[in-house]
C-alpha cells in the first residue's frame, strides 16, 4: 500500500494517509494532486495516476501543535544521522550530561553518536575530554517532524518538507 503526503491549502505538511484515501479526496474535489507516485490504477473505462502528494482545496485550521515525541529515529533525523562529536555515521544515542550525573532524558540532552565516541565518552562530561558539540541539541518544531515518525519518507516529498525544517532529517 502506498502512502500519500497531505498538504494544507498553504502547502504546510499535515500528515500521511493511504493512497486509497488520497484518491477518494481527489475524486471528490476535496484535494488536488500535486505529485503522482508513478503508479497507475486501471479500471474498466480508463486509468488514473495514484497521488504521492496532495493539497487540500480548503484551509484546515490546526487548533494546537503537538510536541515531537523523543525517539531514536527523531534524534537521528534531527542530527542528520551523524555523530555530533566527530561527524561519522551515528549508530547510537548519547546523553551529553550523563544520566549517572543527573542529566535528563530530554531533547536538549540527548544526541546521536557513533559507537567509538559514545564508548570513549562513557559517563564523562565533555569538558573533561575537551570535546565540543557540532550543533546544540534542541527540540525540533514544525508539522513536518511528525511525518518522520510515520516511517519512510518518499523522495518526492522533500521539496514540501524542507521549508519546514526537515532538510537534514531525510538525507
Amino acid at each position: 500500500m502506498l502512502r500519500t503526503l497531505v498538504l494544507n491549502a498553504t502547502y504546510e505538511p499535515l500528515g500521511v494517509i493511504s493512497d486509497r484515501r488520497a484518491l477518494i479526496l481527489c475524486l471528490n474535489s476535496r484535494a488536488t494532486m500535486v505529485e503522482d507516485s508513478g503508479t497507475v490504477l486501471r479500471y474498466s473505462s480508463g486509468e488514473i495516476a495514484l497521488p504521492s502528494v496532495i493539497r487540500l482545496n480548503k484551509f484546515v485550521r490546526i487548533p494546537y501543535r503537538h510536541s515531537v515525541p523523543l525517539s531514536r529515529r527523531a534524534i537521528f533525523a534531527r542530527d542528520g544521522g551523524r555523530c555530533v562529536y566527530c561527524a561519522a555515521p551515528a549508530t547510537s544515542i548519547d546523553h551529553v550530561i550523563p544520566r549517572s550525573r543527573g542529566g535528563a532524558h530530554n531533547w536538549e540532552n540527548v544526541v546521536s553518536a557513533c559507537h567509538r565516541c559514545n564508548h570513549t565518552k562513557a559517563d564523562k562530561p565533555l569538558k573533561d575530554l575537551g570535546w565540543r558539540l557540532r550543533t546544540l541539541p534542541r527540540e525540533p518544531v514544525g508539522a513536518a517532524w511528525r511525518i518522520l515518525g510515520t516511517g519512510r519518507t518518499d523522495k518526492t516529498w522533500l521539496p514540501y518538507l524542507e521549508p519546514f525544517g526537515v532538510a537534514a532529517a531525510t538525507a
